[in-house]
């Protein structure tokens, strides 16, 4: 008996702290955005018992390791589809939605393939398969999947606090980026135990300046793109954005400044990737490394999220301004479209750091604050009056405001 519980405590114990901030706890938070809390908690310990009853084999008789690339090649797969399901949305009636709530199969089942396939070859895993071979291997079992779905019962709790509190745009978004984030991981780690090198140097090598300079034209195309389109787009939704489009065209007023020093920045934001991919310049060398790029491409993916989103609920609202929405990304912030399209453009920055590059950004943010400080909201004061002060007072100018203004 003495044995047992030792066992148990220990594989608790650090099963649990493993557990802490690990992808699977994480995963864990974004599940419990889109679900209810017992079900995925239902399908973490299934899945938790499943894997741990193995690493008690493979620690207490087998000797062996699972091929842990494969694995992970198809939990990154797994989580991608993930992502893209989170992302894409459900639309339910409310029959649908009350059925829903009801039925738990679906929530079961997902966490529980997607848990199974995290936890295999997960530090966890080797950590009871570690413990089993010095403790009983009850003891380690139960302990270990205790602690296991202890740590995920955190962030679940978590999670459901974060569901109350932000919008479910947000919480969507957030959730598709993190299961985006697992199975980029995987697909590093995949490719690094398949190839039988390093992780990072399987990155390096395949995120030179060459592929980030490609990489980094797509995306600023991508965003130019989408900004031509939203600003059409709004043109047609919005009386102030067509009184804006009429300033445009006075040259020399604040408007036209504005949309000349946005149109030269669009173009050197373009060709500056296209220099580097094209092996013209290179990058400030002071700045290229291969882990900036996964930053950049990060901070700029995250900017092409924030413009489509902008334009998914743009096309979606059927207020006649949408800059005066009572719900979704205006709600909390002013110009979203306007923060994605820089934040992208800092990311591609980051990725291939030239002075072409530096020049687009710096101009990018000037036309942005001239188009925001001296030509949006002055337009929309006269346009709304009181009604777009109330609305100012709510929301921030280019991030969510985090308490009410004072003036």
């Amino acid at each position: 008996m003495d044995g047992f519980l030792i066992a148990f405590a220990v594989s608790f114990g650090v099963v649990f702290v493993a557990e802490l901030g690990d992808k699977s706890q994480l995963m864990a938070l974004a599940f419990a955005t889109r679900y209810r809390a017992l079900p995925v908690l239902v399908g973490i310990t299934i899945a938790t018992t499943a894997v741990h009853l193995i690493s008690v084999a493979v620690g207490h008789g087998l000797g062996a390791a699972l091929p842990t690339g494969w694995i992970a090649l198809v939990a990154a797969v797994a989580f991608v589809g993930f992502g893209a399901w989170t992302l894409r949305g459900d639309r339910l009636t409310a029959a649908e939605r009350a059925k829903a709530e009801r039925a738990t199969g679906s929530a079961v089942l997902a966490s529980s393939v997607a848990f199974f396939l995290a936890e295999l070859g997960d530090k966890t895993m080797l950590a009871t398969i570690t413990l089993a071979t010095q403790y009983g291997w009850f003891g380690v079992w139960l302990g270990s999947t205790l602690g296991m779905v202890a740590a995920d019962a955190l962030a679940i709790v978590v999670g459901r606090k974060l569901g109350r509190l932000l919008p479910e745009r947000a919480v969507q978004i957030g959730a598709a980026v993190l299961f985006f984030l697992f199975g980029g991981s995987l697909a590093v780690q995949a490719a690094g135990e398949l190839t039988g090198r390093s992780a990072w140097n399987v990155l390096a090598d395949a995120l030179d300046h060459h592929a980030a300079g490609w990489l980094a034209l797509v995306i600023a195309a991508l965003v130019a793109v989408l900004g031509a389109v939203g600003g059409r787009r709004l043109l047609h939704a919005s009386p102030a954005r067509r009184a804006i489009g009429r300033a445009e065209r006075v040259r020399g007023s604040a408007a036209w400044w504005s949309r000349v020093l946005h149109g030269v920045a669009t173009v050197l934001g373009l060709v500056a990737p296209l220099l580097v991919a094209a092996d013209v310049v290179d990058p400030i060398a002071l700045f290229d490394d291969p882990g900036l790029v996964v930053i950049g491409a990060g901070l700029a993916l995250l900017g092409v999220a924030l413009v489509l989103a902008s334009q998914i609920e743009l096309r979606r609202g059927g207020s006649a301004d949408p800059v005066l929405a009572s719900r979704g990304l205006r709600s909390r912030m002013r110009n979203p479209g306007l923060t994605g399209i820089v934040l992208a453009t800092a990311g591609t920055l980051v990725m291939v750091p030239t002075l072409v590059g530096v020049l687009a950004a710096v101009l990018l943010v000037v036309s942005v604050r001239i188009q925001v400080r001296a030509v949006r909201e002055p337009m929309l004061a006269e346009l709304h009056g009181e009604e777009y002060v109330a609305y100012a007072a709510r929301t921030g100018r280019y991030l969510p405001r985090l308490t009410p203004s004072r003036s």
